[in-house]
């Protein structure tokens, strides 16, 4: 894959962009290309932006060469999730309603990385209004997983991790309410980011002071996660948690120096009574080693009170049926029987469990800042399992080792609910690979808005393996 613009990441580019090595306009369209000859297999874009993105990178190119200043990411494609609003650009939220829907501006991230020099290329899949955690919509079909096509890409942010995955960009814009970028970072082998509350302004949250989705970044590399955390990160009026929080140096402290002695890192593998398949179990016993082996000290911590997706749950559903419910009165027909049902289930959610839900998101801040006080920070696998099947139903049983469990959710992706509900940044990294060659995730969580920190310790643990020279077939 030597020579192909599309295997280089953000950071390579950008430095052959600004020596004149390589034009705007080669680089999109390779990746055009690229998209087009894998969208039939792999089915990650609801729309692709050729001609506008060829526009843009003429543009980018005749800057380059006037010699005027460039962006951080001056002439670097980007793919946009289906559920983030971009001017001008059809933005369907990956639902039938919304299929000619065109918004006439920008969310804040998106015209941050814009205004930055980035190339939006295309909109990726979601499911409708990024409701789960498998990327399937009555508007688009399935998203294939980017390693085998017999399994699923994760959700709800499955096209942005499968068009970065198979070398279609390096940037993507993702969305994550309950591990949407997690889950299909560590179901296809790249870097999924859930900053801390505030660090990236969200536009487009109703309600910004309960809010628990975050608008993200998914990668090949944490230099490229850093590029932009750098470019996405700063207050913004439209979200109070954003005020005041400062920008830190995200690209230079991300860079791998150092090691990590004088770290504590507190790890768990799963919270009582959840499985874990034997080959996650084993992969997560060598991340931990590949973490002592950088300096850093271990200790384990109890899961008890992290079994929260009855809690997630009455929160998030609520949410959606506040949202949706005329939606779904006026168009249950066009709309998928996964997403009907989960609007139906929040109708036995009182007001009174949604408060005391909420309490309970207050008492799981608390823990999670009580471990932080032990530690600097968190370790646990991502998943507790590989990408499920392509026919998966949210609603079906969930095989683990040849077990079989009855709820998706608290079963597969136990450990990313939590960090959407508290703030904290927690992060999906590349740790492995199954027997099958499916990847497997590590994910680590910081102390709250100490994301600098985290991607330094990512930066180091990517480093100390050769992961990144693996790619899809």
């Amino acid at each position: 894959m030597n020579g192909d613009p599309c295997c280089l990441s953000a950071t390579e580019l950008r430095g052959l962009i600004a020596g004149k090595r390589i034009s705007p306009v080669e680089i999109v369209r390779a990746v055009l290309a690229r998209a087009e000859a894998l969208q039939p297999a792999l089915n990650c874009f609801i729309t692709l932006c050729g001609d506008e993105a060829i526009a843009a990178a003429r543009e980018a190119e005749r800057k380059v060469m006037a010699g005027e200043p460039l962006g951080l990411l001056h002439g670097i494609p980007v793919t946009v999730k289906d559920i983030v609003n971009t001017k001008g650009v059809r933005t369907t939220f990956g639902a039938v309603p919304y299929k000619d829907n065109v918004p006439n501006e920008d969310a804040v991230a998106v015209a941050r990385l814009r205004s930055e020099g980035a190339i939006l290329i295309g909109k990726t899949t979601t499911p409708e209004f990024g409701s789960k955690c498998l990327t399937d919509s009555p508007l688009f079909g399935r998203t294939r997983n980017a390693w085998d096509a017999g399994r699923s890409s994760g959700g709800s942010s499955g096209g942005a991790a499968v068009a970065v995955a198979s070398g279609i960009a390096p940037l993507a814009i993702a969305t994550d309410g309950g591990g949407s970028t997690r889950i299909p970072a560590a179901c296809n082998g790249v870097v999924g980011l859930k900053q801390s509350n505030g660090v990236i302004p969200h536009s487009q949250a109703l309600d910004v002071f309960g809010n628990q989705t975050y608008v993200t970044p998914t990668t090949r590399t944490v230099a490229d996660t850093a590029l932009m955390m750098q470019a996405m990160a700063g207050e913004d009026p439209c979200d109070p948690w954003s005020i005041g929080v400062p920008v830190p140096d995200f690209v230079g402290t991300a860079a791998p120096r150092g090691d990590l002695r004088g770290q504590r890192i507190l790890y768990c593998l799963t919270p009582p009574g959840r499985p874990v398949s034997t080959e996650v179990a084993a992969n997560f016993r060598a991340s931990l080693d590949r973490l002592a082996g950088l300096g850093a000290e271990l200790e384990e911590f109890s899961g008890d009170g992290f079994d929260v997706e009855p809690i997630w749950r009455a929160i998030n559903h609520t949410v959606w049926r506040t949202r949706f419910a005329r939606l779904a009165a006026e168009h249950s027909d066009q709309l998928s029987e996964a997403f009907l049902k989960q609007l139906a289930l929040a109708t036995e959610v009182s007001g009174v469990d949604y408060q005391e839900a909420m309490f309970a998101r207050t008492a799981l801040f608390r823990r999670v800042q009580s471990l932080l006080a032990r530690g600097h920070f968190l370790a646990m696998p991502t998943l507790t399992r590989t990408a499920l099947p392509i026919e998966q139903d949210l609603f079906g049983s969930i095989e683990i080792d040849g077990r079989h469990f009855d709820s998706v959710r608290p079963h597969w992706f136990p450990w990313t609910m939590p960090f959407n509900m508290t703030g904290h940044p927690a992060i999906s990294l590349p740790s492995g690979f199954a027997r099958d060659g499916l990847p497997i995730g590590v994910q680590l969580v910081g102390r709250f808005r100490a994301d600098a920190e985290l991607l330094r310790v990512s930066a180091l643990f990517e480093a100390s393996s050769d992961l990144l020279s693996r790619w899809p077939a």
